[in-house]
Protein backbone atom coordinates (compact mmCIF):
# COMPACT_ATOMS: atom_id res chain seq x y z
CA UNK A 1 0.00 0.00 0.00
CA UNK A 2 0.94 3.67 -0.98
CA UNK A 3 1.77 5.41 2.43
CA UNK A 4 1.09 8.87 -0.08
CA UNK A 5 -1.77 10.75 -0.15
CA UNK A 6 -1.59 12.17 -3.47
CA UNK A 7 -3.28 15.85 -4.21
CA UNK A 8 -2.68 18.01 -7.52
CA UNK A 9 -0.60 21.03 -7.42
CA UNK A 10 -3.18 24.10 -7.40
CA UNK A 11 -0.79 25.09 -10.49
CA UNK A 12 -1.67 22.49 -12.76
CA UNK A 13 -4.37 22.82 -15.53
CA UNK A 14 -7.51 21.11 -15.75
CA UNK A 15 -7.02 20.12 -19.29
CA UNK A 16 -5.88 16.94 -20.80
CA UNK A 17 -2.35 17.29 -21.85
CA UNK A 18 -1.24 19.72 -19.75
CA UNK A 19 1.93 19.43 -17.44
CA UNK A 20 0.97 18.64 -14.18
CA UNK A 21 2.23 17.32 -10.32
CA UNK A 22 0.96 15.97 -7.54
CA UNK A 23 1.98 16.67 -3.80
CA UNK A 24 1.83 14.41 -0.90
CA UNK A 25 2.61 16.04 2.59
CA UNK A 26 0.95 13.68 4.43
CA UNK A 27 4.58 11.70 5.77
CA UNK A 28 6.06 13.05 8.37
CA UNK A 29 9.53 14.33 6.89
CA UNK A 30 9.04 13.68 3.45
CA UNK A 31 7.80 15.70 0.34
CA UNK A 32 6.39 13.52 -2.55
CA UNK A 33 6.13 14.52 -6.02
CA UNK A 34 4.56 12.60 -8.50
CA UNK A 35 3.49 12.78 -12.59
CA UNK A 36 -0.76 12.94 -12.15
CA UNK A 37 -0.41 11.80 -15.66
CA UNK A 38 1.58 8.79 -14.67
CA UNK A 39 0.20 8.13 -11.13
CA UNK A 40 2.03 4.25 -11.45
CA UNK A 41 5.54 5.43 -12.27
CA UNK A 42 7.62 6.87 -10.32
CA UNK A 43 7.96 9.43 -7.00
CA UNK A 44 10.59 11.77 -5.97
CA UNK A 45 10.78 12.14 -2.59
CA UNK A 46 12.16 15.47 -1.06
CA UNK A 47 13.07 16.92 2.37
CA UNK A 48 10.80 19.63 3.37
CA UNK A 49 13.68 22.12 3.12
CA UNK A 50 14.47 20.80 -0.51
CA UNK A 51 10.82 21.11 -1.13
CA UNK A 52 10.81 24.65 -0.15
CA UNK A 53 14.03 25.77 -1.49
CA UNK A 54 12.81 24.25 -5.26
CA UNK A 55 9.34 26.08 -4.83
CA UNK A 56 11.33 29.40 -4.04
CA UNK A 57 13.24 28.72 -7.76
CA UNK A 58 10.61 27.83 -9.77
CA UNK A 59 8.27 30.87 -8.42
CA UNK A 60 10.54 33.62 -8.92
CA UNK A 61 10.34 36.33 -11.08
CA UNK A 62 13.14 36.69 -13.43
Amino acid sequence: MNPFEFVKSSFSGGNAGQECVEVALNVPGTVAVRDSKNTVGPVIRLTPAAWAAFRSGVTREP
